[in-house]
């Protein structure tokens, strides 16, 4: 993945081996446990024909789901990682709440209403 090249179709081998396998995987889990756990019992007879329905299901929907979060993925904007954001500066000491940076705060409740009013 790391040789690929913008405008360039991937090779098909590292465009879809990774989610064919992610589905394979859920795939084999589903069919596994719908084959121990719908049987009900040692005594029955398996039931394969459910453990395939849900080994397909499984498999085409992780195969589905896969294939939107790698269509959606987008890259960063080049701008972003070039520092024009809120607060990078280390210089200033950033405010404590929200609107612009007070000159002075405000003296502490322990200072008493003495301190407050000047007097």
């Amino acid at each position: 993945m790391a040789d690929q090249h913008p405008g360039k179709p991937r090779d098909l081998r590292a465009s879809v081996k990774g989610p064919l396998m992610f589905s394979a995987f859920f795939a084999v889990i589903a069919f596994v446990a719908v084959l121990i756990f719908a049987s009900g019992g040692s005594a029955r007879a398996p039931r394969f024909d459910l453990a395939f329905t849900s080994a397909g299901i499984a498999f085409i929907v992780t195969l589905v789901i896969a294939a939107m979060l790698s269509m959606s993925y987008k890259d960063n904007a080049e701008h972003l990682g070039k520092g024009s954001g809120v607060n990078l500066s280390s210089a200033r000491k950033p405010t404590r709440g929200f609107g612009p940076a007070r000159p002075q705060d405000p003296p502490s409740p322990a200072d008493g209403p003495d301190a407050r009013s000047g007097h």
